[in-house]
C-alpha cells in the first residue's frame, strides 16, 4: 500500500469515527434535550435540540465523504447515560471541548497530510461549530437557574454553528444567510408528541 492510500485510509477510520462520535451525540442531546425539559430547563431543552441537529448535519457531512472515498457510513449507536440536567451540561461541555481541542485538529492534521481535501473541510467545520456549542453548554451550565425561560435558537444547516442571536446576517463560520438557519423554539414536551 502506499504511502498515499495508507493516509486516505487512516483519514476514512477517523470519517468513520467523527460520523459515529457525531451520530451518537445526536442521539445522546436529544436525550438531554428530554430530561430538561422534564427537570423545567426549557432554554436547555431547545439548546440541547438544536445541537442535536447540528450534530446530525456533522454526521451527514462526514457521510458524503466516507462514500466518496468508496466505504459506507457505519455508526453503533449507543444507549445514553442520563443524569440530571447540570449533569448532563458538564457532559456535553466537555465532549465538545475534546472534538474541538484533541480530535478534530488530530484528524484535520492527518487529512491534510495525506492530501484529502474533502475530509480537512468537513473536519474544519465541524471543529468550528463544537467550539460554539462548548462556549453555549459553557454558559447555559454556569447560570442555570436562568434557563428556565423559553428561548430560540437557530441552526445554520451547512455547518451547524448555533446560536441565539438573530441579529446576524450570515453565518460566521460558512457565511450562510442566517435566513436559510433552522428554527429551535420551545414547545412543551406533552406537544412534542401529537
Amino acid at each position: 500500500m502506499s504511502s498515499s492510500a495508507a493516509g486516505i485510509s487512516q483519514t476514512l477510520k477517523n470519517l468513520q469515527a467523527a460520523f459515529e462520535g457525531e451520530s451518537n451525540a445526536a442521539a445522546r442531546y436529544t436525550a438531554f434535550a428530554k430530561k430538561a425539559e422534564d427537570e423545567g430547563y426549557s432554554r436547555v431543552s431547545v439548546l440541547f435540540r438544536a445541537t442535536a441537529r447540528a450534530e446530525q448535519i456533522h454526521a451527514a457531512h462526514h457521510a458524503k465523504v466516507i462514500t466518496k472515498l468508496g466505504a459506507t457510513p457505519e455508526a453503533k449507536i449507543s444507549e445514553p447515560v442520563i443524569g440530571t440536567t447540570a449533569e448532563n451540561l458538564a457532559v456535553a461541555k466537555n465532549g465538545e471541548e475534546y472534538e474541538r481541542d484533541v480530535m478534530y485538529p488530530e484528524f484535520i492534521r492527518e487529512a491534510e497530510a495525506s492530501g484529502e481535501a474533502s475530509a480537512v473541510r468537513t473536519f474544519r467545520m465541524a471543529s468550528a461549530a463544537e467550539a460554539v456549542h462548548a462556549d453555549l453548554y459553557g454558559a447555559a451550565l454556569a447560570n442555570l437557574e436562568a434557563q428556565r425561560m423559553a428561548a430560540i435558537f437557530y441552526v445554520c444547516p451547512l455547518c451547524g454553528e448555533v446560536t441565539d442571536d438573530d441579529t446576524m446576517k450570515t453565518c460566521p463560520i460558512c457565511n450562510v444567510p442566517f435566513e436559510k438557519f433552522e428554527v429551535f423554539r420551545w414547545i412543551p414536551s406533552c406537544q412534542l408528541n401529537r
